[in-house]
């Protein structure tokens, strides 16, 4: 089965709404991937069989709960899951952060070439990182866990704005571990297409 296959079929059993010019774009964003991937070893996963089930739809499979406005992306790596979201949410904006000079110079290319006018990349860790906007939603996949995800970003977090962590299996030791004025608000199961492994999603919020 070819990419296109693959993420056709699986955006469909997310039940997305993706436009054909959205999923060239996000099959435009691995092609660059895998081609910066030889030289700056952006990503784990190279088999390109795997990127589609690993990647995009692992990205994707969160859009439904998620909501529109100013959304910073933590420790955002080659762009996952910032860029895939931004490509599906115009209407919404994007920071994507990563202390990582390689990462970020890809991010930056990659929003060039798909055209992304919704994103904005810095290259700086996010305790030390200042800006006078605050973010409605934070959100993080394979970054820390969430205490320290909470703690390193809470002064980027706005008023009434949320984290959303991205895991594996539903981190009962992390929730247990949690600041005492921080709790979970959903921990949601996701059934990613072409993944075996437990994913869920878990968004928090300050008491």
């Amino acid at each position: 089965m070819s990419q296109a296959q693959e993420l056709e079929r699986g955006i469909a059993q997310l039940k997305l709404d993706v436009l054909p010019e959205q999923q060239r774009k996000l099959l435009d964003y691995l092609a660059l991937l895998q081609k910066w991937n030889k030289v700056y070893n952006l990503t784990a996963i190279r088999q390109p069989e795997q990127m589609v089930s690993h990647h995009l739809l692992d990205s994707l499979a969160v859009l439904p709960y998620l909501w529109p406005g100013r959304w910073l992306d933590v420790g955002c790596g080659a762009g996952l899951p910032g860029l895939v979201l931004a490509l599906l949410r115009p209407e919404w904006t994007f920071t994507l952060l990563d202390s990582n000079s390689k990462k970020t110079s890809f991010v930056q290319q990659a929003m060039i070439e798909l055209e992304l006018h919704n994103v904005r990349v810095y290259g700086a860790r996010a305790e030390d990182w200042q800006t006078g906007e605050k973010f409605d939603g934070i959100i993080s996949r394979a970054f820390a866990d969430m205490r320290e995800f909470t703690a390193l970003t809470r002064h980027l977090l706005a008023r009434e704005g949320r984290w959303v962590a991205m895991k594996g299996v539903s981190p009962s030791q992390e929730l247990d571990c949690l600041p005492p004025d921080v709790r979970a608000e959903r921990v949601i199961p996701l059934q990613v297409p072409g993944m075996d492994a437990a994913r869920c999603l878990v968004i928090l919020k300050v008491t």
